[in-house]
């Protein structure tokens, strides 16, 4: 959330929104609640979104910051946090 630069009741917000549509699944993992793409639930659609999303932000300049930002994110305790490299 630190890394995209928005709260963390929009980003449950939105996750929630992209399970419920059965884009995502959920695993819960202590405090922790773990999303990722559902291949099951895109079906044929999944290759097709992937590399759509991958042009959409080829050249985005939010979306490389956005990358540079989680390269420096780390884990502790209930949330992330940006640190410099070392």
């Amino acid at each position: 959330m630190q890394v995209l630069d928005i709260s963390q009741t929009r980003a449950s917000r939105n996750l929630n929104a992209l399970y419920d549509a059965g884009l995502l699944r959920l695993r819960r993992q202590g405090l922790w609640a773990l999303y990722s793409i559902d291949k099951e639930g895109l079906k044929e659609h999944y290759a097709y979104l992937v590399e759509a999303v991958r042009r959409a932000l080829e050249g985005n300049e939010t979306a490389f910051q956005d990358r540079l930002k989680l390269k420096n994110a780390r884990r502790i305790g209930p949330g992330c946090v940006l640190t410099t490299s070392n």
